[in-house]
């Protein structure tokens, strides 16, 4: 039986129309939808998931010259460092640079990279005690128009911990090989003593020309001024494994500065 439109309506309860075509076109077309946003959610998921693995395979990439970079940039300090421990355990005849090469941890070619000879890299570690350590005694003696009173006992109190440092020992080298290698004598005298003797020396004459400082050599006033630390530091290095009586330099530093301070006044305090 077909109704007004056409549509056979056989069978149907109360003469209803079941429209067959329509009901399956709109299941298709969801079923295409869903389809649809599977693939498109894969398709942009697995860009995404690709996008960041190029976007971390770049950073890696780049990040590998950073770090060697900076690895490179570092490698002479790592080396000074070393040689400074190799120096002081060896002394400069026992030194080798293959020693050095392997406490810094690179191949004995790099060190010649930086450092030619030996001397060379002994200069190194001459300049970076005087950079590491000549920078206290400058900030100690910051505005050398300050009264001796407050700047011999800063000084001093520097020269002490310096003296207790592993430094010491590239001193004890010097005294140990200073006549055969005076080249390396020359090394610390121009980076380090004379440095720190022109700068206490420059003190004591501004000290004078106010009239603080007795009349006098500026300069042999400082070398009594460093003396004694130099000797404490000496005695110490020397008999550090006998059993002698090392002196403490901070408790020499401490005294000699109130000796010394008395002995330049113009009149008593």
């Amino acid at each position: 039986m077909l109704n007004d439109a056409g549509t056979d309506t056989a069978g149907t309860p109360d003469g209803a129309c079941v429209a067959h075509a329509p009901s399956s076109a709109r299941a298709a077309t969801a079923m295409g939808a869903r389809v649809l946003i599977r693939q498109s959610w894969k398709i942009l998921t697995t860009w995404s998931i690709e996008r960041i693995d190029v976007a971390m395979t770049e950073a890696k990439s780049d990040a590998a010259p950073r770090r060697r970079q900076r690895r490179k940039a570092a490698r002479p300090n790592e080396i000074v460092a070393a040689a400074m421990q190799v120096f002081a355990e060896e002394g400069f005849g026992g030194a080798t640079m293959e020693a050095v090469a392997r406490r810094a941890g690179v191949a004995k070619g790099t060190v010649f990279v930086y450092f030619p000879s030996k001397q060379d890299l002994f200069r190194a570690v001459a300049r970076d005690v005087l950079s590491v350590n000549f920078a206290g005694f400058e900030a100690a003696a910051t505005g050398l128009d300050r009264p001796l009173d407050d700047l011999i006992p800063l000084l001093l109190a520097q020269a002490a911990r310096v003296g207790e440092s592993p430094i010491a020992a590239i001193i004890r080298i010097l005294v140990a090989e200073a006549r055969s290698f005076p080249d390396l004598a020359q090394v610390w005298h121009d980076e380090v003593v004379a440095k720190m003797l022109g700068l206490l020396t420059k003190a004591i004459a501004r000290a004078q020309a106010r009239g603080e400082v007795r009349a006098g050599d500026p300069k042999l006033y400082a070398f009594s001024i460093f003396g004694p630390m130099m000797a404490g530091v000496i005695f110490r290095e020397v008999f550090r494994d006998v059993d002698a009586e090392l002196p403490a330099l901070t408790d020499l530093a401490a005294q000699h500065a109130r000796a010394i301070t008395d002995g330049l006044r113009t009149a008593p305090p």
